[in-house]
């Protein structure tokens, strides 16, 4: 069997270890992969571990050997799915591997913006403190979470992981999501959008990206938010309208925002929230911690495991 890893990079730089995979037959490893040599470097094999390098319809077709696509994250936006089904390859993904790391992320954007740390560590190195009257000082309103209210637009792994980070944190929980649980979750109370939009101090966006969640946050949405709310986003680019949003933090709308994805990946072309105020953006990292990437390996050569048993499991397709 012949297994290809297109863009192993994205998953181990480095420091994780591929003899796992290798109990399974013949492996060729490319750290990177561009399009015009998918073809060339699939042409012959049996699986292709792919992380974002996209399985177009026209590159599947053109690919005989092709049984398995092993994708090392849980989106699978970047296969042509349903050329996959007409053709017989299974595709499988990595599903929750990551929910703990995506959550501390989500309030690492937070804290960094309630309680300023890089800006006053900043001004102490410059000077500041040593300079100062008083025994200490604040450049910035700081903000203390408990007794505010966060909002959760999705309820899956990771909005359940920040709603318990938040209650330890002594906040007020309200969530939106398509699909309400039948059974009371303790400290959430479920709402309509426009409802979480004007009482929430934070959002934060956990969400899949969907035709009904595609620019979720846009220029009227952000007319509902609070002047004083901050708008986290470690899930897709594309649940922001960037322009509108880059807009609202100009004209003083919302007070902050913190998102780890963007619309491209990376932002060849430039994004306007680079230069809007009042933005932390972090390179698409949620997902990356050691642990978590430990997890998706070890899910990933199980998933190649029982393919070859003839039980695939985490099939997409």
């Amino acid at each position: 069997m012949k297994i290809t890893v297109l863009d192993g990079h994205a998953l181990n730089p480095g420091d994780l270890s591929w003899d796992q995979l290798r109990t399974f037959g013949e492996v060729d490893i490319y750290e990177n992969t561009t399009q015009d040599m998918v073809i060339a470097r699939l042409k012959e094999s049996d699986i292709a571990i792919i992380n974002k390098v996209i399985l177009s319809p026209e590159i599947l077709q053109k690919l005989p050997h092709l049984s398995l696509v092993a994708v090392t994250a849980t989106g699978v936006n970047n296969v042509a799915l349903e050329t996959a089904k007409q053709l017989g390859i299974t595709v499988c993904n990595v599903p929750a591997y990551s929910t703990d790391s995506v959550a501390q992320m989500v309030f690492a954007h937070i804290l960094a913006s309630t309680n300023r740390v890089r800006e006053h560590s900043d001004s102490v190195k410059q000077g500041e403190w040593e300079r100062a009257e008083q025994f200490s000082y604040w450049k910035y309103p700081l903000m203390e979470l408990a007794g505010k209210q966060m909002g959760i637009i999705g309820f899956g792994n990771i909005g359940k992981a920040v709603a318990t980070i938040a209650k330890a944190f002594g906040m007020h929980i309200c969530c939106h999501t398509r699909t309400v649980p039948e059974e009371d979750v303790p400290n959430v109370t479920f709402m309509d959008k426009e409802s979480l939009f004007a009482h929430s101090d934070i959002v934060v966006l956990t969400c899949p990206l969907t035709e009904e969640t595609h620019h979720i946050i846009n220029s009227e949405t952000l007319k509902q938010m609070k002047k004083t709310a901050l708008l986290i986003n470690t899930g897709r680019g594309d649940l922001i309208d960037e322009t509108a949003l880059a807009q609202a933090l100009t004209h003083g709308e919302i007070a902050h925002a913190g998102v780890d994805v963007l619309h491209e990946e990376p932002p060849v072309s430039g994004s306007p929230l680079i230069s809007a105020p009042n933005t932390m953006i972090t390179p698409h990292i949620a997902w990356a911690s050691f642990e978590a990437r430990t997890r998706a390996m070890e899910i990933t050569c199980k998933n190649i495991e029982q393919f070859c048993a003839g039980t695939p499991q985490n099939s997409v397709v």
